[in-house]
């Protein structure tokens, strides 16, 4: 998990699923970070027993959601949604990530993204510039 964050994280708690700059994907338009694999390695760290961090990657996740608390596929590092929007599988890892949060007593988690979908939680700051 250590090497995925060092070598395929983005801002804050993106990450991607190829090194972008180091990968010729034939794609025209640029990478961004691949948002199921940043709410998977939620999962991960929390399976590994390191809630906390999950924690804190879940919260400021869940703060980059768009206007209507959706998230499509991809995020760029400025923050906006890139890909198919909305997309299902991004939405599936965060209800994993959330479950897992929940099942190592952080029952909190079910809530996160609720409130910042209706408005009601506060802003996050992603870390963008």
């Amino acid at each position: 998990m250590d090497r995925v964050m060092e070598e395929l994280g983005g801002v804050g708690a993106l990450v991607h699923r190829y090194d972008p700059e180091g990968t010729d994907d034939g794609l025209r338009t640029p990478e961004g970070a691949f948002l199921m694999c940043s709410f998977d390695l939620v999962s991960a760290l929390v399976l590994a027993g390191r809630v906390e961090e999950a924690e804190d990657r879940f919260r400021r996740l869940c703060g980059s959601c768009g206007d209507l608390g959706l998230f499509a596929e991809e995020m760029s590092d400025e923050g906006v949604m890139l890909g198919n929007f909305p997309q299902a599988f991004t939405h599936l890892a965060l209800i994993e990530a959330a479950v897992n949060l929940r099942d190592a007593d952080h029952t909190e988690a079910l809530h996160i993204w609720a409130r910042h979908r209706d408005g009601r939680g506060p802003h996050i700051e992603n870390e963008r510039g």
